[in-house]
């Protein structure tokens, strides 16, 4: 298999290795947890509703006889539930390889976490930051210990964060320009995160997006949409849209790749970055602005009430 196409089956073996994995239930996370498990690692799904996550665990350990496939209840919209989530998996393991941040909430209507912010930027990237936070010290010195945030393509839609607004309390809520800036916020903390873990012991922090998938999430956000949206998409879907299977391959490369580097990006290499093989991608240059990262960062930190040990 060329380096062009890489695939599952370029994936290294993972005996030893812990994977924490967010959102690994269904669609993108669920077929990187099956690779993962499939390749020898000890995989952790850490899932909002604990009798799905069963259910995910059972279906990975029938694809794959003898996988070490385990459930942590978390839920990304509650501080209270990360803490303790984090706490439980500080004393199951000493260390962790993987994390992998790939839950998310997308295009729904204006909503609040139980902290009371809003629920995409809650969810996708405070929740994040905060388990991230509480985990770090258990992968600082593990040789080849990787953070894989999962953003998307639709970072670029966003326009810029509004530090005065971050829960979108004035004016008119946006829900499609919400979820772009809490994947925008994804970038940004993954770009802050690798310049701060720079030097130590080869921990790296690396960003991912699945393209356009067919997951349950991408057909209830369009199913949200208009119906002239609906009619418009049905055509173009073919051109744009690519299993889960395929989608899970960008993050499992920045998982996996012995060739990846800190602070790279991976997505689909085809038409609007939408569909095929993994390779390094770019962003969009407001989420390389430092000035608006550190300060994302600090907002981060004071919101959560979480700092890092680094």
């Amino acid at each position: 298999m060329t380096r062009s196409r890489w695939s599952a089956a370029d994936v290294p073996g993972q005996k030893g290795r812990v994977a924490v994995i967010t959102g690994a239930n269904t669609g993108v996370g669920f077929e990187t947890a099956k690779v993962l498990a499939a390749r020898g690692a000890s995989v952790v799904l850490a899932i909002r509703d604990a009798d799905r996550g069963k259910q995910a665990a059972d279906r990975i350990t029938a694809d794959v006889p003898g996988a070490d496939v385990r459930v942590q209840r978390l839920d990304l919209a509650s501080l209270t539930s990360i803490r303790a989530a984090a706490g439980e998996l500080r004393a199951a393991h000493s260390r962790i390889d993987l994390l992998i941040n790939n839950a998310g909430v997308m295009y729904v209507p204006r909503q609040l976490t139980e902290d009371g912010f809003e629920l995409q930027f809650g969810t996708n990237h405070l929740g994040h930051f905060a388990f991230t936070g509480l985990l770090l010290d258990l992968m600082a010195d593990v040789p080849g210990s990787r953070v894989v945030t999962v953003s998307s393509a639709a970072h670029r839609q966003s326009g810029d964060l509004d530090f005065h607004d971050l829960d979108w309390s004035r004016g008119d809520y946006n829900r499609t320009a919400a979820y772009g800036r809490s994947k925008l916020a994804n970038l940004m903390f993954t770009y802050e995160l690798q310049r701060r873990l720079s030097g130590r012991n080869g921990t790296m922090a690396v960003a991912a997006h699945p393209g356009g998938s067919d997951t349950g999430g991408s057909r209830a956000s369009v199913s949200r949409q208009s119906p002239l949206f609906r009619a418009a998409f049905a055509v173009v879907r073919p051109l744009l849209i690519q299993p889960a299977e395929m989608g899970a391959l960008p993050t499992l490369r920045a998982a996996t790749d012995p060739a990846v580097q800190g602070g790279q990006y991976y997505g689909p290499h085809g038409l609007a970055e939408s569909r095929g093989y993994p390779k390094v991608v770019k962003s969009s240059a407001r989420s390389h602005d430092l000035a608006a990262q550190r300060r994302l960062w600090s907002a981060s930190e004071e919101l959560t009430g979480v700092t890092f040990p680094v």
